[in-house]
């Protein structure tokens, strides 16, 4: 029989990081096994669920690439719900029961409990191997508020057989609600799934990932920037191993290697640099169009801000120095709100302190950019999109000039700045008509 896994978020706030490493390990056992992989929105928490919500789990799957088979909504199961209440209390498996209210014991309601045996009951987890419950603790447990208000034990147990679920693979905080649901599958004559408890994914401190915590939902890595691919590749090493030294694989590849077998039992820490590590392995993979499309936007938003014009030219050639600084693209705008990339836009204001290497004077800072001024007016200006030559035109009198003496003026009267990237690679993106006139106001500022 071909392997049904699902994945049941409710719409009740964006979608969880963690819920989407589930979700990626039920659609990889799924595809590994040619089986089905569905998608059920439990829509039953009608004070909590948000349109936004249930609207941000699909474009988060969409955008992972974890398009489900079949998508159902717990809602429109409603009647099928009561159809089961009906029978169980027919069968006097169920009954009603008149008990004070929870929040006002002046209050009586009418809740619906499962009558319990009080049995002993084993599972074999397919992740921790048998698991044995004693029941009697449980007493008769609720399943409903009402006819028509099912509560999540007996709403998961009917629509996971009526789907045709066949492995229920969930975090290790279900383990406890596994022994409810084997006793109502029981009280209606359902097949027992095979059932799968993932290791919960940590924060360092050894805390679980909160949905009330920053940085705990897909959308908030996407927004900073993580491609879908990053991610995918580093949720599936969250507490599963290949048994292998790779680190980057495809979608394919993950389901071609994923044994359920091979994850952790221990809690998976998450570490966000890992994240950004492979999210700039998958940068570099990205052609220059490709990449200038992914950063230029984050770029140009964040220099709007700051009242600095765009250039579309000259945007593109900051497409290395981008590559080289950012993890992702959401690295760009602190950068650019302290001043990292205004010079390629705009001539800076040098301070004519400066200017001037510590173990130099103002005379020999204003030799230097003289001499690299007139060896860069001789040169054509098709030679400034070539970083090598500039360097090659000025290296030997840096050189023996000493090169610090010599490349920090340079640098410095480029960019106004006192860390940058290197003088030549900010001539070659802001061309020869721009370096000369920097370096005039530099000598200018000098007063030499």
């Amino acid at each position: 029989m071909n392997p049904v896994t699902r994945i049941a978020p409710s719409p009740t706030g964006y979608l969880h990081f963690g819920l989407a490493r589930t979700a990626l390990f039920c659609y990889l056992f799924a595809k590994k096994n040619s089986g089905s992989f569905i998608l059920r929105i439990e829509d039953t928490d009608l004070e909590r669920n948000r349109p936004e919500f249930e609207a941000d789990i699909f474009e988060q799957f969409a955008w992972l690439g974890l398009n489900a088979d079949k998508t159902f909504k717990q809602s429109e199961h409603r009647p099928r719900h009561t159809e089961v209440l009906t029978d169980l209390i027919a069968r006097d498996l169920a009954y009603v029961s008149r008990e004070p209210a929870k929040d006002d014991a002046s209050k009586e309601v009418e809740v619906i409990r499962l009558r319990n045996s009080g049995q002993m009951i084993t599972f074999t987890d397919l992740i921790r191997g048998d698991i044995t419950f004693d029941t009697t603790e449980l007493g008769d447990f609720v399943i409903a508020r009402s006819m028509s208000e099912p509560l999540y034990h007996l709403a998961v147990v009917v629509d996971d057989h009526d789907e045709g679920v066949t492995h229920v693979i969930r975090g290790e905080d279900h383990v406890s609600n596994t022994q409810r649901h084997i006793l109502l599958h029981q009280a209606l004559g359902f097949e027992v799934p095979a059932y799968a408890h993932l290791p919960l994914i940590l924060m360092p401190d050894k805390s679980k990932m909160s949905k009330r915590r920053e940085g705990s939902s897909v959308r908030y890595y996407r927004e900073q920037g993580i491609l879908p691919h990053a991610l995918i590749n580093y949720v599936a090493l969250l507490g599963w191993n290949p048994g292998t030294e790779q680190e980057i694989f495809t979608l394919q590849e993950l389901i071609e290697l994923f044994e359920i077998s091979s994850i952790h039992k221990s809690g998976a820490v998450f570490d966000v640099e890992k994240l950004r590590w492979y999210n700039k392995q998958y940068l570099a993979r990205l052609s220059d169009e490709e990449f200038a499309a992914y950063a230029l936007p984050a770029l140009r938003t964040a220099l709007e801000k700051r009242g600095v014009d765009w250039n579309d030219s000259i945007a593109l050639k900051t497409v290395p120095v981008l590559r080289e600084r950012i993890a992702a693209s959401g690295d760009i705008a602190p950068m650019a709100e302290e001043g990292e990339f205004d010079y390629f836009f705009k001539h800076p204001e040098p301070d004519s302190a400066s200017i001037v290497q510590k173990k130099s004077t103002a005379a020999d800072a204003s030799r230097h950019l003289q001499k690299i001024h007139e060896v860069w007016s001789a040169l054509a200006e098709e030679s400034f999109a070539d970083h090598d030559r500039l360097k090659e035109s000025v290296w030997e009198y840096a050189t023996s000039e000493g090169r610090g003496n010599v490349l920090w003026p340079l640098r410095y009267s480029l960019s106004g700045r006192e860390k940058s990237p290197d003088p030549f690679m900010i001539a070659s993106i802001i061309g020869k008509h721009a370096s000369l006139e920097r370096i005039s106001n530099a000598r200018q500022r000098l007063g030499l």
